[in-house]
């Protein structure tokens, strides 16, 4: 048979001799030697996330809010509430001191709070976005709003977070002085327009069920189980799941910074909560089925969630090549707010790397600052 040819020609042939392969097994020996000995000196406080020290400041049920020590002199701008989603960690956004937006956003000079939204158990089966939004997030607003001797205060929303900041900011508008929303989904359909592949999996995979399957998925133990969400991530980049355990991790075998910053990133993808039932039918129903948030078509506590009431500025970041949250589904704010102070940020990187990734990091964290900065 004919040799095979590659588009660009044909392969280069190896040309390995026996002397040059027993040096590569040799290396390769050596750098897993290294990497076992790393592995052995590794201890729990090597590889602690969210180190930025914070205080305990108001707590309700599993709620917990947290304001952060200063690391500068303040700017004196309203205070900055952070607030995540509930299928991952606001630890994302702490990773390590060098890769931390809270310590860039600190070291500009913010005041920075941040909710916690704990471990939902069985218990929790009966929550709803609801109680979310216009309970615990209206809470720790109301709480800040009078630590700070302020009228309104800032949001800064990641993923599912930042649908929770964009629902406050229509229902309450007058506490409100500044959003800045981050990898946000508004349009949970924009992604068959922008129809870039492998972008969008969740979408299509939600517009797949019907809402019983959704029913029958949260109802089997009262919540969408974060192990469960996890695998699906996992699924939409299967090679890079499959390779990340072998070759990422052999390659960072011989540094160890690089090894650390491995593990702690394995240690927040990890720590993946569940997401209490009646809110996850929400959030798969309503929102990535029915698209009601971009229709102002959603409702929370008997009232419609209309975006044009959203008054304040609003910063929408978004990741050029976000797999899990393609660009199109957050830009589509633009022309649905009640504002004209919109401004719109495109950083380098994927869904996760624009908080941790080291360019696009320096830039989130400065644009958003700068940006809050001429807003106070």
């Amino acid at each position: 048979m004919a040799d095979q040819e590659s588009p660009k020609g044909p392969a280069a042939p190896l040309n390995l001799t026996p002397a040059a392969l027993l040096a590569e097994v040799g290396t390769l020996g050596r750098r897993i030697s290294e990497g076992a000995k790393l592995f052995a000196d590794v201890s729990d406080a090597d590889v602690e996330i969210a180190t930025t020290p914070k205080d305990l400041v108001w707590s309700q049920d599993k709620v917990s809010l947290y304001r952060y020590r200063p690391l500068a002199e303040s700017k004196g701008l309203p205070p900055v509430l952070i607030v995540y989603g509930l299928i991952g960690r606001y630890t994302m956004a702490d990773l390590q001191e060098d890769r931390s937006l809270v310590r860039n956003l600190l070291k500009l000079g913010l005041d920075l709070y941040v909710v916690d939204w704990g471990n939902p158990g069985r218990a929790d089966r009966y929550v709803t976005i609801d109680d979310y939004v216009d309970g615990y997030l209206a809470e720790c607003v109301a709480f800040i709003q009078e630590a700070a001797g302020r009228e309104r205060v800032s949001l800064l929303g990641i993923c599912e977070g930042g649908v929770f900041t964009t629902c406050y900011a229509a229902l309450y508008p007058e506490t409100v002085n500044a959003m800045v929303l981050t990898i946000t989904p508004i349009d949970f359909h924009a992604d068959t327009r922008e129809n870039r592949a492998g972008h969008g999996f969740i979408n299509v995979w939600t517009r797949s069920l019907t809402p019983e399957d959704v029913d029958r998925l949260i109802d089997a133990q009262g919540s969408l189980p974060g192990a469960f969400m996890g695998s699906v991530f996992s699924m939409m980049t299967p090679m890079r799941t499959m390779t990340k355990y072998n070759l990422d991790l052999l390659d960072a075998l011989d540094d160890k910074k690089k090894f650390l910053n491995f593990l702690r990133m394995e240690k927040w993808i990890a720590d993946r909560p569940d997401h209490p039932g009646e809110a996850a039918k929400q959030w798969l129903k309503d929102l990535y089925q029915d698209n009601k948030l971009v229709e102002s078509a959603f409702e929370l506590g008997g009232r419609r969630v209309d975006l044009k009431k959203i008054t304040c500025p609003v910063l929408n970041v978004f990741a050029q090549d976000d797999h899990i949250i393609p660009p199109a589904t957050s830009k589509a704010l633009k022309d649905k707010i009640g504002t004209t102070d919109y401004t719109e940020m495109g950083l380098p990187g994927g869904h996760v790397g624009v908080f941790v990734g080291g360019k696009a990091q320096k830039l989130l964290g400065s644009g958003i600052a700068d940006w809050l900065g001429k807003r106070g």
